[in-house]
């Protein structure tokens, strides 16, 4: 072989494997390897998850920052494995690619690998894929420990918020086990996959409880970076964390912590992540008021989908009226209530549904016709026979105020049942 670069990368090839033999033997873990990978190989070396969170990483400032400049990192730091082609793609001078981290044919994770001054060698190639099969062991053995955590931690906290996990003292010794720190003012924040996408990307059972725990570490992880001591955790289809706020804010402030976690969470929604509606609760101060924000948090994400669609995030403190309507434990009584103020209009037709938009825009215009039509981009006169089919059907509403708030009233109620 006369190729002084391919025996250059036979010898790399063989000093990662003799490098990973040793990983596996001294049961290391994935920084291990995209150290011993990067050394080896000259490389800069990442571990994601599938979507492209970093897991562990063997990279300099420089190359951080070609990644940077080849709009391969998203706002969020989140690598954009979705624009790497696993044969290649151009980084400045240098090259990168990425390569499935699989196990049992599970995907686990990714391996992205870049060369800051040329192409990836073939022989590299081969290595780096046998460093993603010593990664698919590793995770697969802290996965499997981590699922047994993972549940002792959520039945744990469901305790907590079913208020049977006994004195707050214990409570909170109990927590700082898990590494957590309860005994603070926290919001809840209670997150859930939207339905749809998750049954189209996932038709099965077993594709739905892997989305399901792929957007529960994504949680974990994103807290991770914000508060090491954060609680984040998974029930059966919702992922439940508690962000520490600082009491003495005020407002918009004091949610500052909990957009940087759902913002990175979210990110610029590539590498295949689905969307999601968040809920999140009022400031819990003390761990007994933790059952209620939890309860809080629940209920802002159910109304937050019903109300402003899918993939919304809605704070507990700005339901207004649905929040009083949301205590109403019977909706069979709210659609009731509906039915009854409304008539025809509380039906579900598509004749109805348009009628009560503009009964929604007359209300928000205190029945001023002119405005209500610009919104609606009607004819003056086309709202003004709308004006008298509603009052035809719900009485006088333009001039009684005591029935225009039966009205305003039985709309929200609606949004409430859905």
């Amino acid at each position: 072989m006369n190729d002084p670069e391919a025996v250059a990368a036979l010898e790399r090839a063989d000093a990662l494997h003799t490098a990973l033999t040793h990983i596996v033997l001294e049961g290391g873990d994935l920084a291990r390897i995209a150290e011993a990978a990067g050394d080896a190989l000259g490389y800069g070396v990442v571990f994601t998850s599938t979507d492209g969170r970093e897991r562990a990483a063997h990279l300099d400032e420089a190359q951080r920052a070609a990644l940077a400049d080849a709009d391969l990192l998203d706002p969020t730091g989140r690598l954009r494995v979705e624009r790497i082609d696993p044969d290649g793609t151009r980084v400045g001078d240098g090259e990168a690619l990425v390569r499935r981290v699989v196990a049992a044919g599970v995907d686990l994770a990714r391996l992205v690998a870049l060369r800051p001054d040329g192409r990836i060698h073939p022989s590299d190639v081969h290595a780096l894929e046998r460093a993603a099969i010593v990664a698919a062991l590793l995770v697969t053995r802290v996965e499997a420990i981590t699922a047994v955590e993972n549940k002792y931690q959520g039945d744990f906290l469901r305790d907590v918020f079913l208020g049977r996990a006994g004195e707050e003292e214990y409570v909170a010794e109990h927590a700082q086990a898990f590494g957590w720190h309860l005994d603070r003012p926290v919001m809840v924040v209670v997150a859930v996959l939207e339905p749809d996408a998750i049954a189209a990307l996932a038709p099965t059972p077993e594709d739905r409880r892997a989305w399901q725990d792929r957007f529960a570490h994504a949680w974990r992880q994103v807290a991770s970076t914000v508060d090491g001591s954060i609680a984040s955790v998974a029930f059966s289809r919702e992922v439940v964390t508690l962000v520490p706020v600082d009491p003495a804010l005020d407002g918009a402030a004091s949610h500052v912590a909990v957009d940087r976690i759902i913002g990175g969470v979210r990110g610029d929604r590539g590498g295949g992540r689905i969307a999601f509606s968040a809920g999140v609760s009022r400031v819990a101060t003390s761990l007994g008021e933790l059952p209620e924000a939890f309860r809080q948090a629940q209920r802002a994400v159910e109304i937050g989908r019903r109300v402003h669609g899918a993939g919304s995030v809605t704070r507990f403190d700005q339901l207004g009226l649905h929040r009083l309507l949301a205590l109403v434990p019977d909706g069979a009584e709210l659609s009731s209530f509906a039915s009854d103020v409304l008539g025809p209009l509380a039906e579900r037709t598509a004749e109805a549904a348009d009628l009560r938009e503009t009964l929604q825009v007359l209300l928000d215009t205190n029945f001023n016709v002119a405005e209500a039509a610009r919104a609606q981009f009607f004819h003056y006169n086309t709202m003004r026979y709308r004006v008298g089919k509603l009052q035809r059907i719900l009485g006088p509403v333009a001039t009684d105020p005591h029935l225009r708030l039966d009205v305003a009233v039985a709309l929200r109620a609606l949004e409430i049942v859905g």
